[in-house]
């Protein structure tokens, strides 16, 4: 019964939650491993163009509430959505037309473009709290918990109860089937085998035939959708504050290189194994070890290796590692 305990305590606290936190790395990374592969230059606005997705979504899903408009279990989030992704593309595409075109034109170096991408950056920020300001914002409505720690326990007789929120059910199932959209379009469609000569080698895309600019133009159209469902299902699934997800910059960077820079099926590993290394070290033990091991062995601390305010540090370490033994990632991206 204690091995029952403990094995529902870790998936209460480790495996769900950092599976969750995994697949909203992993859409992130996708994200910025498709501006390295094809247009060539490190996205430091990443995180903040999933805050703006975000913000727009959440302000749409306010408005549907108000009109009583609203998916019944599911959150009204999903509504607005479609209408984030939307207005991300068009800032996202404004931008590059604006900004990034010019650089490219003139054949930048990709770190001047890392450098502009920070003043992008820093503009985004200011936009999303000037618009939605700085505190913490919590849109989540429906039905919370698909399965509740209460009924889990007197359903088994159990001391541990397992909870299952509906938007770690929802980022997961979101995160699978918009992966699968997305390889099938790199991989079947015409536009997508374009993107990908367009990144495998330039010139000899550009001697095919292919249109760069209606290639950078879908590229960018598609980081804005994998970066407004990445932070409205984080949003979800714990609140927004437009400042976290400038934080997020970093594990999310950290997932792209870990899994290889340029590699999108890298950055779905390497955002699993920088959500587990998180939330394991960041973990108490004590719970699962008080069951597992006798009582004159059970431990007295919280056997905690870091505490959670550190969990960003995880992400630093591993991107350090990473960057200093196999600078390709795991799966052999482009070498940073």
């Amino acid at each position: 019964m204690d091995f029952l305990n403990a094995i529902v305590a870790l998936a209460n606290y480790v495996v769900i939650p950092a599976t969750a936190y995994g697949a909203q790395l992993a859409l992130g990374a996708l994200g910025v491993t498709l501006v390295y592969g094809i247009l060539r230059f490190s996205n430091f606005a990443h995180g903040d163009t999933m805050a703006f997705g975000t913000m727009v979504t959440i302000l749409f899903t306010w408005l549907f509430q108000h009109w009583g408009i609203t998916l019944g279990p599911l959150p009204t989030a999903l509504l607005g959505l479609p209408f984030g992704i939307a207005a991300t593309a068009l800032l996202v595409l404004g931008t590059d037309r604006a900004v990034y075109r010019f650089y490219r034109k003139q054949k930048a170096a990709p770190v001047i473009l890392v450098i502009v991408s920070m003043g992008v950056m820093f503009i985004m920020n200011g936009i999303v709290r000037f618009i939605i300001g700085t505190g913490e914002q919590n849109f989540a409505d429906g039905t919370r918990f698909i399965i509740k720690a209460g009924n889990f326990k007197r359903a088994l007789g159990l001391h541990e109860g397992l909870a299952l929120k509906s938007t770690q059910v929802i980022t997961i199932v979101t995160a699978v089937i918009v992966v699968a959209a997305l390889f099938w379009f790199l991989n079947r469609t015409r536009t997508g085998k374009s993107m990908r000569a367009f990144s495998d080698n330039e010139d000899l895309a550009l001697l095919s035939g292919i249109n760069p600019e209606r290639v950078v133009a879908i590229t960018w159209i598609i980081v804005a959708a994998l970066a407004t469902i990445a932070g409205v299902l984080y949003g979800l699934d714990k609140s927004f504050k437009p400042f976290t997800y400038f934080q997020l910059l970093l594990p999310i960077f950290a997932s792209a290189v870990v899994g290889g820079l340029g590699n999108p099926l890298g950055a779905i590993g390497g955002g699993f194994v920088v959500a587990f290394s998180e939330v394991a070290v960041t973990y108490a033990w004590k719970k699962v070890l008080t069951y597992l091991l006798p009582a004159s062995m059970a431990p007295d601390s919280l056997v905690q290796l870091m505490g959670t305010d550190y969990k960003y540090a995880v992400s630093f370490g591993i991107l350090v590692i990473v960057l200093l033994f196999k600078p390709t990632g795991l799966f052999k991206g482009k070498s940073v």
